[in-house]
């Protein structure tokens, strides 16, 4: 379909990424324009509010070195589109879709309003079936689910990256080979893009990642577009193609500060922090497109990452993501001070919907109550711990320190795991290997058969306590 143009002259206003114009009859909210300066060059953007006499046009560039009486507003007709197909797989494209890596031209299997809209509730069945991140604590403890909005939260500092790029190089769906990655990449730096690239590279599973990149030097009002270019993508590959697919976003706390700047610019009233009240809104329009659609088999999944502010939690950004999203995964700064990696932190992790994913028949009949004993010893030794900077080691019983002693190995051998990616497997027989270090009287969590199975004292582990426990 061929859009009209009309082109509008005589701006009224320039400030920062916005410009205001006269309103013309038949402009609509969302609309893209093109945006022409002294010389010609194009910059794009999008109406972004009306009133009775003048719109509002955001600029993805920016309006410096525009000036009034020159500048051309082009009205396109339609919202800003982007053309997506299955060749993006394996590209590495900019923050509005275009390509980047020197490839050839992508031919689009079709035209899609970047824009989307959440999934009707009547259409969105329930999310199930496993994501094997291949990260055990993630795998076991909080099991993502096909359909499934999962954030990671972060702080300065940490390997949130080097994290995201492992589940996106690794995660899969058991028995199923239609499985791709989406990561999009908001306000990150060059390094950090570069890093992302040869990750992807060297996994060699480029092949089936579409890499989107918003650097930090590009314009800020470009990341809000870079994650509805990605869904709009992930939209196409899961419900019109049928393939199993994750978006890993990072980072969201970029996305947020990018909508707190033009929020200033409108001059609006702020809400929290600055942040404009629309804000819970406007991060539901992303991570509500996530889900799966009665009668396709193709499902889409997102992974936010979100950096906390001096490691506060009760940031906006990742407060109102915890209200929109099934659960958190948090990293702690403690663990990863001990070189742990990855760093997360079990106990205010939480995955809503992973009961949907695991048992009988998806991924292992004990997952259940293996994950739960594990945590509560965990958090048992937790406590301990914080007993002993009060009363000393030396007032704990002997049972009380071979939970302690738990607690460090928990860390250090099931959470962190280095480079290694492990299967789901294997990560239920490192966990089982771990509880061996306790007798058996105290898994007091895991059913008696289950136990019959896959319970058997480590070498020096259970033994050794009981013999502590006679000791002088």
């Amino acid at each position: 379909m061929t859009l009209s143009v009309r082109r509008l002259r005589g701006v009224e206003r320039l400030a920062g990424p916005l410009l205001v114009v006269r309103r013309v009859p038949g402009v609509a909210l969302g609309e893209e324009v093109l945006v022409r300066g002294r010389g010609g060059a194009v910059r794009h953007g999008q109406v972004l509010e009306l009133d009775a006499e003048a719109l509002v046009v955001q600029v993805y560039e920016g309006t410096a070195a525009l000036d009034l009486g020159s500048t051309v507003v082009e009205l396109t007709g339609g919202p800003f589109r982007l053309g997506v197909s299955a060749q993006m797989l394996g590209r590495v494209l900019d923050g509005r879709g275009r390509p980047i890596d020197g490839g050839p031209p992508i031919v689009p299997l079709r035209s899609a309003d970047v824009n989307g809209r959440a999934i009707n509730p009547s259409a969105r069945a329930s999310p199930e079936d496993f994501i094997e991140t291949g990260i055990s604590a993630i795998d076991l403890l909080d099991s993502l689910v096909r359909g499934q909005k999962l954030p990671i939260f972060t702080g300065a500092g940490l390997p949130a990256d080097e994290l995201a790029a492992r589940i996106a190089t690794g995660a899969r769906v058991l028995g199923e080979e239609r499985f791709v990655t989406i990561f999009a990449a908001m306000g990150t730096p060059r390094r950090v893009a570069d890093f992302f690239r040869a990750a992807f590279e060297s996994s060699g599973s480029l092949d089936r990642v579409a890499l989107f990149l918003n650097l930090a030097d590009d314009p800020a009002i470009e990341r809000l577009l870079t994650p509805r270019c990605a869904l709009t993508l992930a939209e196409h590959l899961a419900f019109d193609l049928g393939m199993q697919v994750l978006v890993v976003m990072t980072d969201v706390t970029n996305y947020g500060e990018a909508l707190r700047e033009l929020a200033t610019a409108r001059e609006e009233v702020p809400g929290r922090r600055g942040y404009p009240g629309y804000l819970y809104t406007d991060l539901a329009t992303l991570f509500e497109r996530a889900g799966r659609v009665h009668g396709r088999p193709g499902s889409l999944t997102v992974l936010p990452i979100v950096t906390m502010p001096d490691d506060d939690i009760t940031h906006p950004i990742p407060d109102l993501t915890g209200y929109i999203t099934e659960g958190q995964i948090v990293l702690s700064r403690e663990l990863h001070g001990r070189a742990v990696f990855p760093p997360i932190d079990a106990l205010p992790c939480l995955s809503r919907l992973m009961n949907a994913g695991i048992g009988e028949g998806k991924t292992r009949p004990e997952h259940r109550a293996v994950a739960d004993q594990l945590y509560a010893l965990y958090a048992r030794g937790r406590e301990l711990r914080r007993l002993v900077t009060v009363i000393g080691e030396a007032a704990l019983s002997t049972a009380e320190r071979r939970v302690l002693a738990f607690a460090d190995l928990f860390e250090t051998r099931f959470v962190g795991q280095g480079a290694t990616r492990r299967s789901l497997d294997e990560t239920f027989a490192l966990a089982w290997q771990v509880l061996g270090e306790l007798p058996r009287e105290e898994l007091i969590r895991v059913p008696t058969d289950v136990l019959d199975r896959f319970w058997r004292p480590a070498n020096g582990g259970a033994a050794n306590g009981r013999a502590r426990e006679g000791g002088p």
